[in-house]
């Protein structure tokens, strides 16, 4: 079939991400001219045939909408939940229309999330091709030694593939914990927990503080804004979509 890939057509549409948009191939969601596709990378003609997501017609995506939230911890970045655990879309009004996270913060978690009905800016910002930069302020049990810390920025295995080199460093630290501040370009599902409990010390707190250079600045918990024109400008160059 000639066309574009669905994934593509879905992330384009605002439906979801790339990675999102193939999970809802593979379950048997999304239809092509009435029959169900499941076949990754299988393309479709947008101007000639019907795309159908859970029976609903896929029209073209709207204007972009960009949203940067201060995510406060015991909310869960996920559009449902089937335990009814509140998300972050309750703190999102329904104007904003449909709009999904680049990315991930865990339940307990906190600090700067993009959202989005832009897929092709969502995947190029989490895609580790890119380089976009990620701060985290983490607070840890103990104090990781030097050994630790030259460990951690020069990368160690997870799952069998080691992670891409990062910058560390320790900004206080009492007799149970330490602050660190640290550094990544890329974003496996809870890296940076992971990377701290290989070196035997755990995460106690996170909070993300940067994005692809945005900042949450004096968003209070639970708050939001649009994002300003030159911020999707400097997005859009740094993923190569200028």
């Amino acid at each position: 079939m000639a066309g574009i890939r669905l994934n593509k057509y879905l992330s384009r549409a605002g439906v979801a991400s790339r990675r999102q948009a193939d999970r809802l191939i593979s379950e048997g969601r999304v239809r092509v001219n009435g029959k169900v596709v499941r076949r990754l990378g299988a393309k479709a003609d947008a101007g000639k045939d019907e795309i159908t997501v859970d029976g609903k017609k896929v029209a073209p995506k709207e204007t972009p909408v960009y949203v940067l939230m201060n995510k406060p911890p015991g909310y869960l970045v996920t559009m449902k939940d089937p335990l009814r655990r509140p998300t972050v879309f309750r703190l999102l009004p329904s104007s904003l229309g449909r709009i999904f996270p680049v990315g991930r913060l865990d339940f307990d978690s906190e600090g700067l999330l993009l959202l989005t009905n832009d897929g092709e800016m969502a995947h190029r910002l989490m895609h580790p091709r890119y380089g976009i930069k990620k701060v985290y302020k983490v607070r840890v049990r103990g104090l990781p030694g030097t050994g630790e810390r030259r460990l951690l920025e020069k990368g160690l295995f997870l799952d069998g593939k080691k992670t891409a080199p990062t910058r560390v460093s320790v900004l206080g630290s009492n007799s149970r914990s330490a602050a660190i501040r640290i550094e990544l370009a890329e974003g496996r599902k809870r890296e940076v927990k992971r990377m701290f409990e290989a070196v035997g010390h755990p995460v106690l707190r996170l909070k993300r503080l940067q994005f692809g250079g945005l900042k949450v600045g004096n968003l209070k918990r639970g708050q939001w804004r649009h994002l300003r024109p030159h911020e999707i400008s400097a997005l859009r160059k740094k993923t190569g979509l200028s």
